[in-house]
C-alpha cells in the first residue's frame, strides 16, 4: 500500500488541482510574510505609542519634547500627530488673538495625521482579507474537478469499487484543506490587525482632542 502524504497526493494530482494547490500554497506563504510583517509593525506603533503618552503626560515641556520627535525619521500614532500638529502650531503668531483659520488649521493637520496612520495600518489588510474570502473557494473549485476526474476515469472500469475512487477522492480533498488552510490565518489576522488598528485610531483621537485644548490654553497664556 502506497504511503498517503501531502506530497504524495500532490504528486498524483491532476493537472488542475495541482495549479489550485501551488497557488493555495504561494497564498499561504505571502500570508504568513504579512502577517509576521504586520504584527511587527503594530508591535512597534504601540510601544512608541504608549512610551510617547508616558513622556507627553509626564509633564516634559512640549518644546523640548517636539525638538526630540522631530529628530525621528519614521513617526506613527500620537507621536506623528503631535510632531506635525506643533508645526502648524509653532506657525501661529500668538501677539494675535488666535483665529478660528488658526484652529482649523491645526486640527487639519491632525485630521490629515490620523489618515495618515489609518492608511499606514490597513497596508495589505486587503490581501489577507482577499486570501481569507477566496481561498476556500479556490481549494473547493479544485476538489470538485479532482473528484469529476476521478468519476470519470470509472466510466472505463469494469467494475465501481471504493477502492478504485478513493484515492481520486484523497487527492480533490486535499484542495480544499488547503484552501483552509491558508484561510483561517489570514481571517483571525485580518480581525485582529483591524481591531488593532481601531483601537489605535481611536486613542489617537482621543489625544488630538486633548492636545488641541492644551494647544489652546498655551496660545492664551503666551499673550
Amino acid at each position: 500500500m502506497d504511503d498517503i502524504s501531502v506530497l504524495n497526493l500532490f504528486l498524483e494530482a491532476g493537472m488542475v488541482v495541482k495549479i489550485v494547490m501551488l497557488l493555495l500554497f504561494i497564498a499561504s506563504i505571502l500570508s504568513w510574510i504579512v502577517i509576521v510583517e504586520r504584527s511587527n509593525f503594530f508591535r512597534k506603533i504601540k510601544s512608541e505609542n504608549d512610551n510617547f503618552l508616558k513622556t507627553f503626560w509626564s509633564g516634559k515641556d512640549l518644546d523640548i519634547l517636539y525638538k526630540e520627535v522631530s529628530k525621528e525619521s519614521s513617526l506613527y500614532g500620537a507621536k506623528n500627530l503631535f510632531k506635525n500638529s506643533f508645526d502648524e502650531f509653532s506657525a501661529i503668531n500668538l501677539e494675535d488673538n488666535i483665529s478660528e483659520f488658526d484652529l482649523e488649521s491645526i486640527n487639519r493637520s491632525m485630521r490629515v495625521s490620523i489618515a495618515s496612520d489609518e492608511e499606514e495600518m490597513n497596508k495589505h489588510l486587503s490581501f489577507l482579507a482577499n486570501v481569507g474570502s477566496v481561498s476556500p473557494y479556490v481549494g473547493l473549485l479544485g476538489t470538485v474537478w479532482g473528484i469529476m476526474t476521478s468519476f470519470q476515469g470509472l466510466s472505463d472500469a469494469t467494475q465501481a469499487t471504493i477502492n478504485a475512487v478513493a484515492p481520486g477522492i484523497s487527492e480533490a480533498l486535499i484542495a480544499t484543506g488547503m484552501g483552509l488552510f491558508a484561510a483561517i490565518p489570514a481571517v483571525v489576522a485580518f480581525n485582529k490587525f483591524t481591531s488593532e488598528s481601531e483601537t489605535i485610531s481611536q486613542s489617537t483621537l482621543i489625544f488630538a482632542e486633548e492636545l488641541a485644548s492644551i494647544f489652546y490654553k498655551k496660545s492664551i497664556n503666551k499673550k
